[in-house]
C-alpha cells in the first residue's frame, strides 16, 4: 500500500483573543493518499481552515500545533517559508471558491497560466505558452488561443473556474486542495467541471482534498469522506457508505437534505447535542 501524501495527527488551530481563546480546529487526525477525500460540514466547522493549514496559509492570528503534520515525509510545521514556497503550487495546489477573487484582473488569462508554469519549471516562454494552451484544452475550453488573450472579466463563471483548475494543475502537483470549487456554478456546469477534475486527477494519480457543503455531491464524487463539526472530525468513512453513516451529527445532516424519493412538507433542522463537542467519533463504522 502506498504511503499517504498527507499524514496529520492531533492538529489544533487556536485564535488568541483579548478575553478568551477560540479553538477552531480541535485535535483532528487524518491521512490523504492518491484518492479523492471529501471534507463536509456546516460553515464554521473548520473545513477550509484545515485545508489552508496544510499550506500554512492561515490568518496571522492562528496558532497551529500538531503531533505530526507531514507531506510525503516533510514536516510542514518545521518547514520554513522558503520551503513552503517550493511546496505550494509545485507539490500542493489550492483551487479557491470564486475565480473572480483569485485571478488577477489586470493580467490576461494566458499570461497567468504561463506564469504559474514558469514559476515551478525552468522553461522558456514558448514552451510555457504551449503547455498553457494544452492545459486550457484539457479543461475543455473551446478556442483556447482566443481565451488565452482574454481578461478574467471577459469569461463566464464556469469558464473562470476551469481556468483556475488549469492554473492549479499545470505545475503537476501531487495534491490538490479544492475549497468549494463548484459552489458558484449552476448544476450543468458543476457536473462538467467535476468530470474534468475527476479525469485529470485520475490520469495524473493526484490526491484531492475536496471541501464542500454538498453531501450528495461528495457521496457520488469522492472515495472517502471526513465529516467535521465544531473543529472535530465526527466521522471518517468510505463515500459509498455516507448514507449509512453512524454518527448522529452525520445522520442529522443527511436528514436535512431534500430527497425526490422521500418528499416531506418540512425539512428537518439538525438538533445539536452538546455531547458531540467532546464525545467519541466514528472511523469506518467503529466508535473510537
Amino acid at each position: 500500500m502506498d504511503k499517504p501524501l498527507i499524514d496529520v495527527e492531533d492538529l489544533r488551530i487556536r485564535f488568541h483573543g483579548a478575553h478568551r481563546n477560540h479553538d477552531a480546529v480541535r485535535g483532528i487526525s487524518f491521512t490523504i493518499g492518491r484518492e479523492k477525500v471529501g471534507v463536509v460540514g456546516e460553515s464554521g466547522s473548520g473545513k477550509s481552515l484545515t485545508g489552508r493549514s496544510l499550506l500554512k496559509l492561515t490568518p496571522k492570528g492562528a496558532k497551529i500545533t500538531a503531533t505530526r503534520m507531514q507531506f510525503r515525509g516533510t514536516d510542514l510545521l518545521a518547514a520554513s517559508e522558503k520551503d513552503m514556497r517550493r511546496i505550494r503550487g509545485n507539490h500542493i495546489s489550492m483551487i479557491l471558491q470564486d475565480p473572480k477573487y483569485s485571478l488577477n484582473p489586470l493580467m490576461r488569462i494566458g499570461n497567468q497560466i504561463v506564469e504559474a508554469y514558469r514559476l515551478h519549471h525552468n522553461a522558456p516562454p514558448a514552451e510555457a505558452k504551449a503547455k498553457a494552451l494544452a492545459m486550457l484544452e484539457a479543461v475543455q475550453i473551446r478556442e483556447p488561443k482566443r481565451v488565452f488573450d482574454l481578461f478574467p472579466h471577459e469569461v463566464s463563471g464556469g469558464m473562470g473556474q476551469r481556468i483556475m483548475i488549469a492554473m492549479m494543475l499545470i505545475p503537476e502537483p501531487d495534491l490538490i486542495i479544492a475549497d468549494e470549487p463548484t459552489s458558484a456554478l449552476d448544476v450543468t456546469v458543476r457536473r462538467q467541471v467535476l468530470t474534468i477534475l475527476d479525469e485529470l486527477v485520475s490520469r495524473r494519480g493526484t490526491g484531492l482534498m475536496f471541501i464542500s457543503h454538498d453531501l450528495n455531491l461528495v457521496a457520488s464524487f469522492c472515495d472517502r469522506v471526513l465529516v467535521m463539526y465544531a473543529g472535530r472530525i465526527m466521522e471518517d468513512l468510505p463515500a459509498r457508505d455516507l448514507h449509512q453513516a453512524r454518527h448522529p451529527y452525520t445522520q442529522a445532516l443527511l436528514e436535512s437534505l431534500p430527497r425526490l424519493d422521500h418528499p416531506v412538507d418540512e425539512l428537518r433542522v439538525p438538533v445539536r447535542d452538546p455531547s458531540w463537542l467532546d464525545g467519541p467519533v466514528y472511523r469506518n463504522g467503529v466508535l473510537v
